[in-house]
């Protein structure tokens, strides 16, 4: 079914007289336009209307219903039916473009007046709804054409019975609940142990779930299962293979992995599940919340969930994130939700005008949880959770999660699975890192030597600093000396710039985009080979974020870093971390005295630890004198 958005999404019912000055307000905007024009620019536009009604009316006349009903109504029907609609346009170029706060076509741009009942997707006409079903492997989209006046017949038809039931619900697809396959079931401890071993793959916890080898063991309902293959999802990552099945056992995860393994799908697939459940079944109240650290990422997310739910009766989602018209967002909370990806401040911001409740929510995931849990959100996040059933499932996700954030993060969830695959916070092993020493004048030279290496460069390049202020610098510089198309992206820019940038550099509008952290998270960046740290991060695990955004969905990136005495602080750590990957590191770092001085303080701690340790009848006193918290 293609429906106009007013009535596939139930707003307050408004008049026809509403209706009929809104459509007299665009007559009078073309009437304006007309005026200024040429009397031969009129004459070719009224001979273009006239041709476009003629073929419309023919259309409509063609594709009638058998039983008589006209898909255009006259003046008395639209006088008698409040909420009679235009007919719904054919073609793009017949719909207007938007404007501020209005749903976006996500096929051309335009005004997206409808909703695509198969995607859950803004599309402004039958012609994108074809080309979006194609794009999303659903058919050829000729009967998006076909069923256009049927589909009107039926809203007819549908106007006409009695109202439903609020409360009733809506059967889905039978009840799904996982049990191990009978293969899974079949393999020796022993066989288990050596695919963990050869995926990397550690757990820690009582009861963990075994591996699947193939989505198939999961028994996912055919629709599901479709929904996998379509998306690319035909053999599970290793994350995916071992934190599935436990998720979808109702357990709470900690999951550990490098950056683009899969980690979304991995708390995706236990999501959609959960919601799926028929006790789950509840109206007006989502059943799953996920929480993400910036808007992008939870755009990405949604996008993903959007490819897993399709087809799924009653499996819709609703994003929740700043920058973005909250009158829209608040909107599409008066649907039936199922799952809100949101980010921290505006879920608390529509929390507080009581426009969404979360006391049905059965299962929460908190993806970048290293983050998450800084002092930046947690008390966000903590806000949230207060709010959510105290029985609930805790999904937490992150490429690193430090000793001290895990710590924090153990409070969160109860008797939970520890998932790590492959070298705990480490970078990726897919990129290939080279760290060069820049002092601080020669950085942009250096820079430009990159981008104008025919061995290195590879478009689109990311570029990562410390400020926006200097990202908007930087990006001029690289336009005047290089002559590349570069941009700037960072948090002052509006949220419809920066999902245009990020639009335009997944389609490979732009060679060089300069970013600060915002594109440093979470974010697959599939068609980026080379990633430029021109400032070091604050962190070194940021530093692991940003480097693997090149090393996306099992690719192999180049990831280059410039670093001087500036960065002293992070010396100790560079080593221990990225010299045990193989990359060559510069001399000057290696003969630093500042690294030497970290070096020697850290073996005099591990050693001062180690005797602490032992309790002998010399320190014995002094041990007991450090734990003797008593004022004196």
């Amino acid at each position: 079914m293609f429906l106009p958005r007013a009535l596939k999404v139930k707003r307050p019912a408004e008049g026809s007289a509403q209706v009929v000055v809104k459509k007299s307000k665009v007559v009078q905007e073309e009437d304006s336009k007309s005026s200024s024009e040429t009397p031969a620019q009129s004459e070719e536009a009224c001979e273009d209307t006239q041709t476009r009604d003629a073929t419309t009316h023919a259309a409509a006349e063609s594709l009638a219903p058998e039983d008589g009903h006209s898909s255009l109504s006259d003046d008395s029907d639209v006088d008698d039916d409040d909420e009679e609609e235009e007919p719904v346009k054919s073609f793009k170029k017949n719909q207007r473009w938007p404007g501020p706060g209005e749903p976006v076509c996500v096929m051309c741009g335009r005004y997206g007046e409808y909703i695509c009942d198969a995607t859950d997707n803004d599309v402004c006409s039958l012609e994108c709804k074809a080309s979006h079903l194609v794009q999303m492997g659903m058919g050829t989209g000729a009967d998006a054409f076909m069923q256009k006046d049927q589909n009107r017949h039926e809203r007819t038809v549908q106007s006409q019975q009695p109202a439903a039931d609020p409360g009733r619900v809506v059967e889905s697809e039978p009840g799904y609940s996982y049990r191990e396959d009978r293969f899974i079931s079949g393999l020796t401890e022993e066989q288990v142990q050596r695919i963990k071993q050869e995926l990397g793959i550690e757990t820690q916890g009582r009861d963990v779930a075994r591996p699947v080898v193939e989505f198939e063991h999961c028994s996912f309902p055919p629709t599901l299962s479709g929904n996998l293959k379509k998306a690319g999802y035909d053999t599970p990552t290793p994350v995916q293979i071992q934190m599935v099945p436990v998720g979808l056992t109702g357990r709470d995860v900690i999951a550990s992995a490098d950056t683009g393994s899969g980690k979304t799908v991995a708390f995706l697939l236990p999501v959609v599940v959960r919601a799926l459940e028929k006790s789950a079944h509840s109206v007006g109240s989502p059943v799953a919340l996920i929480l993400t650290p910036t808007r992008e990422l939870a755009i990405q997310i949604e996008r993903q969930a959007k490819e897993l739910v399709m087809g799924l009766p009653n499996m819709r989602t609703a994003l929740l994130v700043g920058g973005m018209p909250l009158p829209q967002q608040l909107h599409r909370l008066k649907s039936s939700i199922k799952i809100v990806i949101a980010t921290p401040g505006r879920l608390i911001e529509i929390l507080k005008q009581k426009e969404l409740k979360l006391d049905k929510v059965k299962i929460v995931v908190v993806d970048e949880v290293d983050t998450m849990l800084k002092m930046g959100f947690q008390q966000q996040v903590l806000e949230v959770l207060e709010q959510v059933p105290e029985e609930h499932q805790t999904l937490l996700a992150s490429a690193t999660i430090p000793t001290g954030t895990e710590e924090l993060a153990a409070r969160l969830v109860r008797d939970p699975v520890r998932i790590t695959i492959g070298e705990k916070n480490q970078p990726c092993a897919n990129v290939r890192q080279i760290l060069l020493w820049v002092e601080e004048p020669s950085k942009k030279k250096k820079l430009f030597e990159i981008l104008n290496d025919g061995k290195l460069y590879q478009p689109p390049v990311v570029v990562f600093v410390e400020s926006k202020l200097g990202a908007d610098l930087l990006c001029e510089a690289v336009a005047k000396v290089t002559g590349l198309t570069a941009v700037a992206i960072h948090s002052d820019k509006s949220q419809w710039e920066r999902n245009r940038i990020l639009r335009g550099l997944l389609d490979g509008d732009f060679e060089v985009v300069i970013s600060t952290g915002v594109l440093g998270r979470g974010l697959d960046l599939v068609n980026v080979r080379l990633v430029v740290n021109f400032d070091m991060p604050n962190t070194m695990d940021e530093y692991v974020h940003q480097v693997g955004r090149a090393g996306r969905l099992g690719h192999r990136g180049t990831a280059i870093t410039l670093l001087n005495n500036n960065n002293k602080r992070l010396f100790l750590e560079v080593v221990s971390r990225v010299k045990p990957t193989g990359s060559i590191l510069p001399p000057q770092l290696l003969n630093s005295p500042h690294l030497h001085e970290q070096q020697r303080r850290e073996k005099q701690r591990n050693k001062k630890d180690h005797e602490d340790s032992l309790v002998t009848t010399n320190n014995l006193l002094d041990i007991i004198k450090k734990h003797d918290r008593r004022k004196k």
